[in-house]
């Protein structure tokens, strides 16, 4: 028998939940997040109301792998790859020509924010899902970011429709991940070292 993974009991309910276009509050591979079904519109306005954001404030998504660039990114230029292989922090790369999304997480100039996670519960969860899931900050936009669980506002636990147990205990600080936005043929701008 496969021993279970401390995470395994909220893998299902973040699913239910993600199925039936409902938000999610998780930890990520950085900091606590915001997510939901990043291919359903009306679950991202939900967490842009919650957040309070301007839509014009673009939000990330999660891929569990490279592979799954493919299906979200408009000709993908493999070099972001070797790139990737020279960082160590977590890093967002925002690439030109976003598809199969929703409108509403996609920025206006047609790009998007992704990040491949590591982190063992947000890999297996994108990967039972199926597809991306939006990751934003837990907090109101332009008050501080939570640096971990106990620092996210009643506000946030309040507007979501599940909060994943594990992590909750770690008080570890976190920090949001790095942003690049890739051109093709390999130059990168540094939005957030």
């Amino acid at each position: 028998m496969i021993p279970m993974r401390v995470f395994e009991k909220d893998i299902e309910p973040c699913l239910q939940v993600l199925r039936k276009g409902g938000i999610i509050l998780y930890p990520t591979d950085t900091i606590w997040g915001i997510g939901c079904d990043a291919t359903n519109a009306a679950a991202v306005q939900r967490i842009f109301e919650l957040k309070k954001r301007a839509e014009s404030n673009s939000m990330i998504i999660l891929l569990a792998d490279e592979r799954a660039l493919l299906h979200y990114v408009a000709a993908l230029d493999l070099e972001v790859f070797n790139y990737l292989d020279t960082v160590t922090k977590p890093t967002t790369v925002v690439y030109e020509g976003a598809l199969h999304l929703a409108d509403n997480v996609i920025n206006a100039d047609g790009s998007i924010g992704i990040r491949i996670v590591k982190d063992e519960f947000c890999k297996d969860l994108v990967l039972q899902f199926r597809k991306p899931i939006v990751s934003t900050s837990a907090n109101v936009s332009g008050t501080p970011t939570p640096k971990c669980y106990s620092e996210i506002t009643d506000e946030i636990k309040s507007g979501v429709d599940y909060i994943v147990k594990y992590r909750q205990d770690d008080t570890t600080p976190r920090q949001a991940s790095a942003v690049i936005k890739w051109k093709n043929g390999g130059q990168v701008t540094v939005i957030r070292p």
